[in-house]
């Protein structure tokens, strides 16, 4: 810790001893901390309540829960203050109690002034932490956008296009890598604009097999097909008056692209088996993760449909452009995966932001979600969030030499075997935490682990 930052520390120093007082506040001092010494009873309740402080280390003036008193009460007093408590040797019972009541340290006497200067200096850092985090989660308030958070410029030219075109009819091309929240910006889109109150249809291409597309998008009649047991509408139908979101729209069939572009250009659609048009009014949204120029250009994309989808384009960065954004995305994907699995919101230590800065992120800010969740699980319990082996070590490559693995070409059973011994390792031997991160149950593990020799 620079001596910069143990200078603007503040220290709040209880004790009732004015002679030991004196030469704790005198060792403090000479490291650089600002340092308020005070007697207990009134005149302690009295400091807490005129300034707000980083460290107080408060002595038990008195034996047991009377000598906690002004813990319990000076911690609505301090918001964010981290409190060592100072407590006679043996003292087991009130060592508990205190970190019961939220103490973050327990000394016993005698004092040794080395040692309760490295627990100052590792309390002072929670709380820089934590100021951080508090400030983190204000700017993801301030920094988010129709569910969508950043503030880089990256981010904020995104934004602008979103305001420009939502409350317009055009229909809008979104281009990005896998990952990058193509769905949220078009459902942003939808979210903004007039249509709002209507159906929001998304449809991702890849996903529904190349025989039901068409059934899918348009609907078809009764035995317009084996299978069609009923006549069906389609989701374009089902948007009425809403919106359609296409996802990876370079996967549609060229037939299908063909029928598509004769709704676009038409406003109807016609079911499979069907002989009569009906009218469908819908926006519709595409996006992609492929350069559907270069594309329709190799004929792999209908060259008219392109141009119809994209009267307006909006190309969404990926992360490793955006890094400033990384922390106030992880605070962000941090509360929410606390919220769904009911499991405590731990501190981001700050060299485990840097090191997320560091990497590239191929799966971009849905890869980062996922890595929080997963280090939010593996570290219930702790006081703060572990790195997990996938976090990178500043080359943009996670794991252990998945290339070299490649290249030397690795069995299944080999890689797994050594992905097993990683996370062990990383979990410290806990292979209860090592399961919840492998996504596999404890006797799972223990199969695998007798199997491979891990």
């Amino acid at each position: 810790m620079g001596l910069e930052m143990r200078v603007a520390a503040k220290i709040l120093l209880i004790d009732k001893d004015p002679r030991e007082g004196a030469s704790l506040a005198q060792a403090m001092q000479a490291q650089g901390y600002a340092v308020t010494t005070t007697l207990c009873g009134a005149p302690a309740l009295q400091a807490l309540h005129s300034e707000l402080y980083d460290i107080v280390v408060l002595c038990t003036c008195k034996p047991g829960e009377e000598g906690l008193s002004v813990l319990l009460r000076s911690r609505e007093m301090q918001i964010d203050a981290q409190f060592i408590v100072l407590g006679e040797d043996g003292a087991t019972e009130t060592a508990v109690r205190a970190m019961q009541l939220g103490a973050a340290d327990y000394v016993m006497r005698p004092i040794n002034v080395r040692e309760l200067l490295v627990r100052i200096e590792r309390a002072l850092e929670r709380t820089i932490v934590q100021r951080e985090l508090t400030y983190l989660r204000r700017r993801v308030q301030i920094d988010s956008f129709s569910g969508i958070v950043g503030q880089s410029a990256p981010m904020k030219r995104v934004f602008d296009l979103i305001e420009r075109v939502a409350p317009t009819r055009a229909r809008v091309l979104i281009t990005g890598e896998t990952g990058t929240g193509k769905e949220i910006v078009a459902r942003a889109i939808h979210d903004l604009s007039p249509r709002r109150q209507r159906p929001w249809v998304p449809v991702s291409c890849s996903a529904v097999p190349e025989h039901l597309i068409e059934s899918e998008l348009f609907g078809h009649t009764r035995g317009s097909f084996t299978g069609a047991v009923a006549e069906r509408r389609g989701l374009i139908e089902d948007a009425a008056g809403g919106t359609v979101f296409l996802d990876e729209i370079d996967s549609l069939p060229l037939p299908t692209q063909g029928k598509l572009l004769r709704v676009v250009e038409e406003g109807t659609i016609q079911r499979i088996g069907a002989h009569h048009d009906i009218p469908v009014d819908f926006r519709l949204i595409a996006a992609s993760n492929s350069d559907l120029a270069t594309q329709a250009e190799e004929g792999a994309f209908r060259e008219d449909l392109y141009y119809r989808l994209n009267v307006f384009p909006i190309a969404l960065p990926p992360l490793r452009e955006r890094r400033s954004d990384i922390p106030i995305l992880a605070v962000h994907f941090r509360d929410q995966a606390s919220k769904a699995t009911g499991l405590d919101p731990l501190d981001i230590p700050p060299h485990l932001l840097e090191r997320m800065e560091s990497y590239d992120w191929p799966g971009n800010v849905r890869e980062l979600r996922n890595y929080i969740e997963r280090c939010l699980i593996v570290s219930a319990g702790e006081h703060s969030m572990q790195a997990l082996p996938l976090v990178p070590n500043g080359n943009g490559h996670s794991g252990p030499g998945l290339e070299s693995a490649v290249d030397e070409r690795w069995s299944l059973e080999r890689l797994e075997e050594e992905y097993i011994r990683v996370v062990l390792r990383h979990t410290n031997g806990n292979r209860n935490r090592a399961a919840q991160f492998l996504g596999i149950d404890r006797r799972t593990l223990y199969r695998r682990i007798r199997e491979l020799g891990a």
